[in-house]
């Protein structure tokens, strides 16, 4: 497969390549927006990372570090979700965004097709030295339970290594 030509204006990246309408169908990466597929920060990096993806403001084609920079300026949290996002993929997860149920990302089960089936987790990522309280942990409960989702929470720690932790609801 060719590399998928992407560009970014603003804070969007964006492909109306055969090859990101390819890659959507065969591993759900990118979201549909008329006529193009639109990708979120962790998706264009993943794919950058792994040469299947070029990136490009105007003609001139943006080396991965320049990216990185560009993307860090635009999500402060990138060097705590991308490692977990990056992390589930390489597990075969499908991972989407949960931007409006105010997660980080949505998970859908392995062969699950977004858009057929529901997400199973729903995702919020943080540090190993960041402190959670009761109150948030009960917020970030409450929107898993609400959602019909399963909350997993994903700690990374100073090496960038993944831990995950899965809270259900269970009636005694």
């Amino acid at each position: 497969m060719d590399k998928i030509l992407a560009h970014i204006i603003g804070e969007n990246i964006s492909s109306n390549s055969i090859e990101a309408f390819s890659l959507h169908k065969k591993s759900h990466f990118g979201e549909p927006l008329g006529e193009q597929i639109q990708y979120s920060l962790s998706e264009t990096l993943f794919l950058v990372e792994r040469k299947k993806m070029d990136v490009f403001s105007g003609k001139k084609k943006i080396p991965l570090k320049e990216l990185m920079k560009k993307i860090q300026r635009a999500d402060k949290r990138i060097h705590i979700k991308y490692p977990v996002f990056r992390d589930l993929r390489e597990r075969g997860y499908i991972v989407k965004t949960a931007l409006k149920f105010g997660a980080d990302f949505r998970v859908y089960e392995k062969g699950a097709k977004p858009g057929k089936k529901h997400a199973k987790w729903i995702v919020f990522a943080d540090h190993e030295s960041k402190r959670l309280t009761w109150h948030e942990f009960s917020a970030k409960n409450r929107v898993a339970h609400s959602t019909k989702k399963n909350l997993l929470l994903a700690i990374v720690d100073e090496e960038g290594d993944v831990s995950y932790y899965e809270c259900s609801w269970i009636r005694p």
